[in-house]
């Protein structure tokens, strides 16, 4: 999935999450690929005859005339999309006694396996979230002595799942104490903090299989001491180990960053890469980029833009209008995901 198709999807499902029904009144119908679109009209033609049980007049009328607007949608298809389809009808009128059924339809990026249908008093939209979750994601482990974070990286997006603290003392001096005795003492605690970040990272990526490699930063020797406490089946999942000074939720950013040999072929790197460039241009030589709606359409206007950077937050209206201006002056449009740090600060440029 692209992220024009991302976004496209994003707003559909944002959409219809405003939209409740007084009684379970909201049709949801997933049509999956491959299945013909007469067993599920035949189906959708039964449903509207159990619906004439449902007590409530005013109920059984919508879900009877929602079930036609389905019904009548799915005939203007000569066959099942590619991927499948996804149907939502149901009364959007908030104002009460007034009926407006209305329907929404959407063929998804990625084929949808599962067949559903359901009323409800809101439509059903986790089968059309999971199409916006990466189906590749790799592990990702930040550690020393006093601290621990490990996460996902999923497709553009980094995710923390887990924040650790040690107690494991620093070296210092006792009286009477001999220094030998306080380093076996420190190398006991470490080794029992680098178990039990072992014990959370085997408990959080064994048996996952949509990990396509994790990777391991930290400072020092400690990096290597800690991958021997790990299950033997993720460690061969180990795709890079880099030096780091950061421990926390910044470190996993930096791992990713570091890592971009190795990821060079994920969505998140040519997010950096390119937001980086503009960074770059912005501090050294600012006369070559502009920031901001109207700058950049003037720009664009004049024929003289080479790369035009849009957050995935501008509305989806707005980005067809910036691709029509870019596709006459040649410009190329390339549309950051606000899950980078990079990209959550394209956002707050134009906020």
């Amino acid at each position: 999935m692209d992220i024009k198709e991302k976004i496209t999807l994003k707003k559909f499902i944002k959409d219809l999450e405003k939209i409740r029904g007084r009684h379970t009144e909201l049709v949801s119908v997933y049509v999956p690929a491959g299945i013909q679109l007469i067993k599920i009209i035949q189906h959708l033609q039964e449903e509207q005859g159990t619906a004439k049980n449902i007590k409530d007049a005013k109920t059984r009328q919508n879900v009877i005339d929602s079930l036609e607007k389905c019904i009548r949608h799915l005939r203007t298809f000569k066959k099942t999309p590619e991927h499948g389809l996804g149907l939502f009808a149901g009364n959007i009128s908030a104002q009460e006694g007034k009926v407006d059924i209305q329907i929404f339809s959407v063929e998804p990026p990625n084929p949808l396996k599962t067949r559903l249908y359901r009323c409800d008093q809101t439509f059903v939209l986790d089968l059309l979230r999971e199409q916006l979750e990466a189906k590749e994601i790799y592990g990702l482990i930040v550690m020393d002595r006093r601290e621990a974070t490990i996460g996902y990286l999923k497709g553009t997006a980094i995710v923390v799942k887990e924040h650790l603290t040690s107690g494991v003392p620093g070296k210092f001096k006792a009286g009477g104490q001999s220094a030998r005795r306080f380093e076996r003492i420190i190398e006991g605690a470490a080794l029992e903090f680098y178990r039990k970040i072992a014990e959370i990272c085997n408990k959080e990526f064994l048996g996952v299989k949509e990990i396509k490699g994790i990777l391991i930063g930290g400072p020092g020797p400690t990096k290597e001491a800690f991958k021997e406490q790990l299950n033997n089946e993720i460690k061969k999942k180990i795709i890079a180990i880099q030096d780091l000074t950061y421990t926390d939720e910044q470190g996993l950013h930096h791992l990713v960053e570091k890592s971009r040999d190795v990821l060079s072929k994920e969505a998140v790197i040519e997010e950096i890469k390119i937001m980086h460039r503009f960074f770059t241009l912005l501090a050294k030589e600012p006369d070559k980029v502009t920031y901001g709606e109207l700058q950049v359409k003037q720009v664009l206007a004049m024929g003289v833009a080479e790369i035009v950077i849009i957050s995935e937050d501008v509305d989806p209206t707005s980005i067809e209008e910036f691709e029509e201006n870019a596709s006459s002056s040649g410009a190329i449009i390339t549309i950051i995901s606000t899950d980078t740090t990079e990209g959550k600060q394209l956002k707050d440029l134009g906020s």
